[in-house]
C-alpha cells in the first residue's frame, strides 16, 4: 500500500466525538517514550503529521487521521511513564479504556514496545489487558536501529518467552526504524490486508 492523501481530521478525550464514519480505524499505543509520533510520520511520509517532541506524553488526545480516504490512523495517548508508581501504571486514561471498548470501528491496534529493553511490566499488563478484553492487537517494536541485529534478536526472543508463558501464542509483530525506514512496509501491507478482507465481507 502507497500513503497517498494523510489528513488530520480532529481531536478529542471522548469517544462520542470521534468520527461518525464506518471506515476501519488503526490504533497506535504505547509507552510515553516509545517513539509513536516518529513511527507514524514515518509510516505516512509525513514529517509533521504526528507532534514528535523531546519531553515524553506529548500526545494527550484521541487523534484521527484519515489515511487515502479510506481508513484511519488513530494517534492514542501513551499509557504511562517508567518513573510512575506501580499502581498509577494500572489506571490507564478513562477515555482510552472506553475508546477500545466502545469504538465498533477499530479493527486493529498497534502496540508499541520500546526494542532497546527487556519486557516492561506496564507493557505485558497493556497487553495483558487487551487480551482480557479481547482488543485484537499486534506488537511493534520500535528504534530496531539502536540496536545490534544479535541484541535486537535475544531482545525479541525475550519478549516472546515471557508473553508465551501466558499466551497460547505470540501475536502478529513487526520489527521498525523511525529513522531507517524499516518495518514500513510490511505494517502497511498488513492493514492493506485487512481492508480488503473488510472490504469483501462488509462488516465494518
Amino acid at each position: 500500500m502507497k500513503i497517498k492523501t494523510a489528513e488530520f481530521v480532529v481531536s478529542n478525550s471522548k469517544v462520542d466525538l470521534c468520527p461518525n464514519s464506518s471506515l476501519p480505524e488503526y490504533a497506535f499505543i504505547g509507552r510515553s517514550n516509545v517513539g509513536k509520533s516518529s513511527l507514524i510520520n514515518m509510516l505516512t511520509g509525513r514529517k509533521s503529521l504526528a507532534k514528535t517532541s523531546a519531553k515524553p506524553g506529548k500526545t494527550q488526545l484521541i487523534n484521527h487521521f484519515l489515511i487515502n480516504d479510506n481508513w484511519h490512523l488513530v494517534d492514542l495517548p501513551g499509557y504511562g511513564y517508567a518513573q510512575v508508581s506501580k499502581s498509577t501504571k494500572r489506571v490507564f486514561q478513562k477515555f482510552i479504556t472506553a475508546y477500545f471498548e466502545k469504538r465498533k470501528q477499530m479493527v486493529c491496534a498497534f502496540v508499541l514496545i520500546d526494542s532497546r529493553h527487556k519486557p516492561q511490566p506496564i507493557d505485558m499488563e497493556f497487553m495483558q489487558w487487551m487480551g482480557q478484553n479481547a482488543v485484537p492487537f499486534c506488537i511493534i517494536f520500535t528504534k530496531a536501529d539502536k540496536l545490534k541485529p544479535k541484541v535486537l534478536d535475544e531482545n525479541i526472543e525475550n519478549y516472546k518467552a515471557e508473553m508465551l508463558e501466558t499466551w497460547e501464542e505470540m501475536p502478529e509483530y513487526f520489527i521498525t526504524s523511525a529513522t531507517a525506514g524499516e518495518g514500513k512496509d510490511s505494517v502497511l501491507e498488513y492493514i492493506d490486508g485487512i481492508n480488503q478482507q473488510l472490504g469483501k465481507n462488509q462488516s465494518y
